[in-house]
């Protein structure tokens, strides 16, 4: 995708990968800890704070380094083959459902 996705086109659950001429930008996703707020990562490997993503061969993402929301859900997590993995020091209690993330079909890294 080459722009932020629309609320319409993040639902719970979807990663999308936000591209700019074949260069990775964002990685936008709603967050897991139930606020829902939609979280955007930066890719740019010039910028700080950045994150990196990738796919395993079953296009589920990875994203290094955790992600520590600073709102109010307080959440601390990694991705980690589509899979959330609690942070010991999360602020909110994770959700009873652990919904998995997956990558949108209308994007995907290169790699």
């Amino acid at each position: 995708m080459d722009r932020h996705p629309t609320p319409e086109e993040l639902p719970a659950g979807r990663l999308v990968v936000v591209e700019d001429g074949g260069r990775q930008k964002w990685v936008c996703f709603r967050c897991p800890g139930g606020c829902g707020a939609r979280l955007q990562l930066s890719l740019n490997p010039t910028r700080r704070p950045r994150w990196g993503v990738s796919l395993d061969w079953l296009r589920r993402p990875s994203i290094s380094p955790s992600v520590h929301q600073t709102n109010a859900c307080r959440c601390h997590f990694w991705v980690k083959q589509g899979a959330i993995d609690w942070c010991r020091d999360t602020g909110t209690r994770p959700p009873v459902s652990n919904t998995p993330l997956a990558t949108s079909p209308m994007e995907g890294p290169s790699r």
